[in-house]
């Protein structure tokens, strides 16, 4: 089994792709704006995140619940300068739920929501987990 991607049911798609795309600068692999499908990735690695239509899934399925409660999905999303991903993304328009601070000794977060309320964690690695298992105790 391999895992290919993580995908997002969204039900306002033009809104959810253009805070990914425009606000977090995520690169689309193409750009589909409209709909309703779409991937997209930060500038490194591999890691990618799909936003699919929630009514288009729906048609496929059959049936599908249209409103989620709480937290449904957490999008992780590792930066080197939290302070600076956080100047720069708040100047795009993103509002945090919870600025820059520590989480342990090994990074500091930060967490906002994309326009459908799915939680997004911005990571900043103090001490990477080569270096902790290194490192005298």
């Amino acid at each position: 089994m391999e895992l290919t991607q993580i995908r997002l049911l969204v039900s306002d798609f033009t809104v959810v792709y253009r805070f990914y795309r425009d606000v977090l600068g995520l690169k689309p692999q193409f750009e589909a704006e409209s709909g309703p499908y779409a991937k997209l990735s930060p500038d490194t690695g591999q890691a990618a995140i799909a936003l699919q239509d929630r009514t288009q899934m729906a048609d496929v399925l059959g049936r599908l619940r249209t409103e989620p409660e709480g937290y449904r999905a957490l999008v992780v999303l590792r930066v080197d300068d939290l302070n600076a991903a956080h100047a720069e993304l708040t100047s795009r328009g993103a509002e945090f739920t919870r600025g820059p601070s520590p989480m342990g000794d090994r990074m500091r977060v930060a967490y906002l929501e994309d326009p459908e309320g799915n939680l997004i964690e911005l990571q900043e690695w103090l001490v990477l987990r080569e270096q902790a298992r290194s490192s005298p105790a």
